[in-house]
């Protein structure tokens, strides 16, 4: 499995940004997928996940400004990010994993290298 995100860079504050992330070397389509982030010194985040079917689930920091989609023609799955705050900064990884009990449970060893995010006030 090979997951490479991108679209990360520096912004301003209240503007906007896009991560995409594509797969490769698994059954997309019946994949559930999720983004996490890290901050400096700080343990990684579940930001956003989407299942296979659809469903879209958000950390409460993000709810009403990020939207997360998937292309399963593409084997894409993208992180919309609005109005960015400066507490966004972060590294973003796209990953797989597993949903039990409405809850998205990310595999190890199936995330991307990271795309940095940051935010300046």
């Amino acid at each position: 499995v090979q997951l490479q995100a991108s679209g990360g860079g520096l912004v301003q504050a209240g503007e906007s940004l896009t991560l995409s992330c594509v797969a490769s070397g698994m059954i997309f389509e019946t994949s559930h997928m999720g983004w996490h982030r890290q901050a400096p010194g700080k343990q990684p985040q579940l930001v956003a996940s989407i299942s296979s079917d659809g469903t879209k689930l958000y950390t409460d920091a993000v709810k009403g400004r990020f939207n997360i989609s998937r292309d399963n023609a593409k084997n894409m799955v993208y992180l919309h990010m609005n109005s960015l705050k400066p507490e966004d900064t972060a590294v973003y990884y796209c990953n797989t994993g597993d949903i039990h009990g409405g809850r998205y449970f990310p595999k190890e060893g199936y995330w991307g290298q990271g795309t940095l995010v940051t935010v300046s006030s």
